[in-house]
């Protein structure tokens, strides 16, 4: 596992599978944003970087940001995601996780399929005091219902989980319309940060890539999504619409009809 401290007791992860998770160190406590597939040991990763008394928070339950809760006793995550981690760190999708992994050549700890996932936890809190340095969880429903992103404002950063990526999906069964996603989307511009960390790229973005993310989201734009491949596994008729900066997002058409009464 990669680990660099992208700014002042904010270091960015990257596990063997190539997703990333945030570890904030304060004073007197740590908190780790999300824990990768879990093919390695996160916790043991953490501990080379503090050891201080740590509290786990997932931005949304998804798989690839679940799975390594093998590693720990508890995680945190908005009530309304519960569902959405239930679901996706259970035996079909850790199952799933051991074909990528095999795939990509990245080694399969033993006992993986079996060991246990994290209980899991409603996050209640709204900030966090680390010791010198704040954290604010804002719920952002989009790519999932219970999608949270943190705003740190003693560092100036906004780190968004799979609520933006420079590709970010907005397809899956879970996920809101593009409508309401973009709306969510733009609110956060409200905070004052100029840093982002996101969760499928190890960059240190500026501000603008988000600016220009959402100035794309016209409804002129969404309507002329092009077809693309992503969903059509799951019967999902999804769309891309492509941007400057080499950015996608991609959703799921029919959400976004229903949204407008076109279905």
């Amino acid at each position: 596992m990669k680990a660099r401290e992208v700014l002042p007791g904010v270091y960015h992860l990257t596990d063997a599978m190539g997703v990333c998770m945030t570890l904030f160190v304060g004073e007197k406590k740590a908190v780790l944003l999300d824990t990768g597939y879990g093919m390695e040991n996160v916790a043991e990763a953490v501990r080379d970087i503090t050891r201080l008394p740590l509290q786990v928070i997932l931005t949304h339950g998804h798989h690839d940001h679940a799975l390594g809760a093998k590693c720990f006793p508890d995680v945190f995550l908005l009530a309304e995601d519960l569902p959405v981690y239930a679901k996706y760190t259970n035996p079909f999708w850790t199952q799933r996780v051991v074909g990528q992994a095999d795939g990509k050549g990245v080694p399969v700890p033993d006992g993986y399929v079996d060991r246990p996932v994290a209980a899991a936890h409603a996050l209640t809190e709204q900030e966090m005091d680390l010791g010198g340095l704040h954290l604010r969880f804002v719920p952002c429903p989009g790519h999932t219902p219970g999608s949270l992103v943190v705003w740190v404002p003693d560092r100036a950063l906004l780190v968004t989980g799979d609520n933006w990526n420079p590709t970010t999906w907005v397809w899956f069964r879970e996920a809101l319309d593009v409508f309401a996603y973009r709306n969510n989307l733009q609110s956060l511009l409200k905070l004052p940060f100029t840093h982002v960390l996101c969760s499928h790229d190890c960059r240190l973005f500026d501000r603008t890539w988000i600016e220009d993310f959402a100035a794309a989201l016209t409804d002129a734009a969404i309507l002329a999504a092009v077809p693309c491949p992503e969903g059509q596994e799951q019967s999902i008729d999804t769309v891309c619409l492509p941007m400057k900066r080499d950015m996608h997002l991609v959703f799921d058409r029919q959400k976004a009809r229903e949204a407008r009464g076109n279905g």
